[in-house]
């Protein structure tokens, strides 16, 4: 039985945690980032992975600083085979990533090299991307550089949302993971050197983003607002109050509107100009509010068409 120290916060890195202990792995202690205060009322609530670790009994550690000589010596004291990490939060040192008798293993959300960084699955959306996926590879002391162990790859449609693609590559992930680690003990695979050449980033998303720019194309405007949902949400302003927009496709066509600017409005949705065509508006968000259809908000409130956002 090869004996695993764990690293990993969000609900993304449940399913990997679950599926190294039920294949039979020792995972001795799961790192996690602190606990949070979340929501209005300020209640403190642990991280998805600590949940799941105190479910199945393991020990939980959740350093300020996983580089400290405190967290190393601990991590050292449990003489892991491996080291699992996945979207756990801070930088490895290249100390820390020498602890591993055998290797020390990240999940990684894209195929690498593209979408090295911090928001690789909304960033595949937001850029148009026909296919995304998994790879497992070595952690090095670089951004997401080191060599890959496996890859997997899936089709991305022009419909699918950074929420419903996150929760189909954490179990992708998870199944990846028990493989590389399978093949690595039994010497059965090498890893391969990424190409330089093809590098991109996915930095982290700011509520900055969130605002539309109605003069760019109908194809990258919904890519943008399926790339955001759900967080931070895309946003316009009506009437100066924002309201987030969801669930959206597009029309391409000659409409002589000035983009952003309302043309209809009913039960289906509300159509907004853009450069070449129309988005079309399926589900929208007040602040403090939750997500309702446009039929749903029209019963109590009016949307004018020949309004023009971003005017206010």
């Amino acid at each position: 039985m090869n004996r695993i120290v764990f690293l990993g916060t969000p609900d993304f890195s449940v399913p990997a945690l679950k599926a190294i202990v039920l294949q039979g792995y020792e995972v001795t202690l799961v790192v996690t980032q602190k606990d949070k205060k979340k929501g209005r009322g300020n209640i403190i609530s642990k991280s998805p992975v600590k949940a799941a670790a105190e479910a199945f009994g393991i020990d939980v550690y959740q350093p300020v600083d996983v580089n400290s000589k405190e967290s190393l010596d601990l991590i050292r004291s449990h003489k892991p085979d491996f080291i699992v990490v996945i979207a756990y939060g801070q930088i490895l040192s290249e100390e820390f990533l020498l602890i591993p008798q055998i290797e020390c293993l990240n999940i990684h959300a894209s195929l690498l090299p593209k979408y090295r960084g911090a928001a690789p699955i909304n960033w595949a959306i937001i850029k148009g991307e026909t296919q995304t996926g998994i790879a497992i590879m070595k952690v090095e002391k670089g951004l997401d550089s080191g060599p890959i162990y496996k890859m997997e790859s899936i089709c991305l449609d022009d419909k699918i949302t950074a929420g419903e693609l996150h929760d189909i590559l954490m179990h992708i992930g998870a199944r990846l993971i028990i493989e590389a680690l399978e093949e690595i003990k039994e010497k059965e695979i090498t890893p391969l050197k990424q190409d330089s050449s093809q590098v991109s980033y996915a930095p982290k998303l700011n509520k900055s983003m969130s605002l539309i720019n109605w003069n760019q194309t109908c194809r990258a405007i919904n890519n943008l607002i399926r790339g955001l949902d759900p967080w931070p949400g895309s946003v316009i302003l009506y009437d100066s109050k924002k309201i987030k927009i969801f669930d959206t496709s597009y029309v391409l066509i000659n409409h002589g509107k000035k983009p952003g600017t309302i043309i209809g409005v009913d039960e289906e949705g509300i159509r907004i100009a853009c450069r070449d065509g129309y988005l079309m508006v399926r589900e929208i968000q007040l602040s403090g509010k939750r997500r309702m259809t446009v039929k749903q908000f029209l019963l109590g409130n009016i949307i004018k068409t020949g309004y023009q956002l971003g005017d206010d």
